[in-house]
């Protein structure tokens, strides 16, 4: 890879909140939650935390539901990330629309961009396996 080029990870984090109730709700979906014995981070501290180490990597852009953005923001600071953007969506418009609008905001800083799509509800047991599958 050339070596001014970084990979900018997305992070989809939208989500209905639908699908784990009543542990999630509308309000407070799946991956703003801590469902791991092993730590009070959300699904979505730990999604950022697992590129750690990672070589080339760049700023997340992530995208998330408009009335979640108080809930990212601050899970993002808790964890110390600062995000290169975040996107809102008025309402869920599913994985291919949120990976597109990434894609064009990834375009306005870079010309040729490398993406690293991944869903912030995701438990990815053997970080090492994955770091490697990423390289």
């Amino acid at each position: 890879m050339n070596s001014n080029r970084k990979i900018i990870p997305v992070i989809l984090s939208g989500g209905s909140g639908t699908r784990l109730w009543p542990l999630s709700r509308k309000s407070y979906p799946k991956q703003y939650l801590s469902l791991s014995q092993n730590t009070e981070k959300s699904m979505l501290q730990l999604t950022l935390e697992r590129l750690e180490g990672l070589k080339d990597i760049d700023e997340p852009i992530v995208v998330c539901n408009e009335d979640h953005r108080f809930i990212l923001a601050e899970q993002l600071r808790e964890i110390n990330v600062s995000a290169k953007s975040i996107l809102l969506e008025p309402f869920g418009k599913n994985t291919a629309p949120a990976i597109a609008i990434s894609a064009l905001k990834a375009l306005e800083s870079e010309e040729e961009p490398i993406l690293l799509i991944l869903p912030a509800d995701h438990d990815i047991k053997n970080k090492e396996k994955f770091l490697e599958a990423i390289s």
